[in-house]
Formats: C-alpha cells, structure tokens, sequence
C-alpha cells in the first residue's frame, strides 16, 4: 500500500534561553552571546501512515505530539531527518492557527483555502457550505474580524474550512474536544465521512476515548522516541 506520510529518523530540536541581555553593555560583555540549552522535543521519530489510514497520537502534556504534527504540516521544520507527504493536506492545529486577527471570517475563509490551494472559483462554489457547517453564530459573524470571535468560534470555522477543501490528509490536534456537544458530533460525523471517501487522518489527543471513535488502527504512543 501507498504512503501518505512517511517519517524518517526525525528529531526536533529547540534553544531555551535563560537570560535575556536588554543593554548593549550587557551584550557587549558576554560577546552577543545569549547562554542557553538544548531541547530536545523529538528524538529519532520514525512512522509511516497508509493512504486512507486513520492512526491516533497519544501521550501526556509535552511528550512532543503537537511539536511532531505541525513538523508534518510544515510548520515546523525538523532539525534531523525527513518527512515526506502524497497528497493535499489541511491541518487543525490549535486555536486560530492560520486566522489573521484583523481580517473578517469571510476572508479567513479564502485566505486559509487559498493556502490549501483551492482556487478563487471553488472557494466561491464552496463557501455556503463552509460557514453553514460552522453554525449560525459564525455565519451571523461572518462579516467580522475574527479577533471578537469566541473560542467556540474560532474552532467551528476553522474546522469548517478545513475539512471541505477535499483534503487528502488531515491532521487534527486536540481541537475535537474543544465546543459543544453537538458540535463534537458535527464534526465527528464529517470524519467518517472523509474516512469513508478513503481520507487519511491523523489526530493528536490525551483521550483514549478520542482515538478509539476515530481511528481504525491501533493508537500508536509518542514519547519522543525515547
């Protein structure tokens, strides 16, 4: 079977500095020099997901899940190895990635799907379904910049678009939790729908119970590799 992901010996790599020198005497005696440490987020991470495979990423608060989904999705770049991709993919990372505070929800929409790589005239087509999947507050909101939309908000629209830009890959990154009830099922609902259409997901949660009604296969744990 055919790879939508392939992961290749990957670690990520982070500096934690522990002071901060905001004069130029200070710079100037320690030669521009700002002391700091490795961190490691990812070590030696190594994953392959099947076209159409659904797989989950559990494990504890820092354990480097989000870190490896957004090294996935490009938006980190690993400091070792490689990642490879086949197919059109969207991501739903955290709250408002993507969003730019100042801009309506409705050009959020043709901003985010253009990223995706949708063009002007399928943005168009698609547009009434997106807001009318994020929900009524959206849609009466549509209009406004999305830095007075609430959390609930942010997370409806966000979802809305990513998945009705016929994604190939999604990755999804604990924003399932996050919403009311009903919308939880919304989305769940769109889910399989995608993994029915032969989609392949990704999700990063802490909730076995996420991962046993989305994913097919068996949850595999991110510890960083260690």
């Amino acid at each position: 079977m055919a790879a939508a992901i392939e992961i290749e010996h990957v670690s990520k790599r982070f500096r934690l500095y522990h002071e901060k020198f905001t004069s130029l005497k200070e710079r100037l005696l320690h030669w521009g020099k700002i002391p700091y440490e490795d961190f490691w987020a990812l070590q030696d991470i190594e994953l392959r997901v099947e076209k159409g495979e659904s797989i989950g990423l559990l494990g504890h608060n820092g354990s480097g899940k989000s870190t490896l989904l957004k090294c996935i999705a490009g938006i980190l770049r690993p400091t070792e190895g490689e990642i490879r991709s086949a197919g059109r993919m969207a991501a739903l990372l955290e709250l408002g990635a993507g969003f730019q505070p100042d801009l309506s929800g409705r050009e959020n929409i043709y901003l985010n799907a253009s990223i995706l790589g949708m063009k002007r005239a399928e943005i168009d087509k698609r547009f009434d379904a997106i807001v009318s999947f994020a929900g009524e507050q959206v849609e009466r909101m549509i209009d406004n910049q999305v830095k007075y939309y609430s959390s609930g908000m942010y997370v409806r629209l966000g979802f809305a678009v990513a998945i009705n830009v016929d994604p190939e890959i999604l990755l999804v990154d604990e924003v399932l939790a996050v919403g009311d009830e009903d919308f939880q099922r919304k989305c769940l609902d769109r889910v399989k729908e995608f993994q029915e259409d032969g989609g392949t997901l990704v999700v990063v949660t802490h909730s076995p119970d996420m991962v046993r009604q989305v994913c097919r296969t068996r949850p595999r744990r991110d510890d960083r590799g260690r």
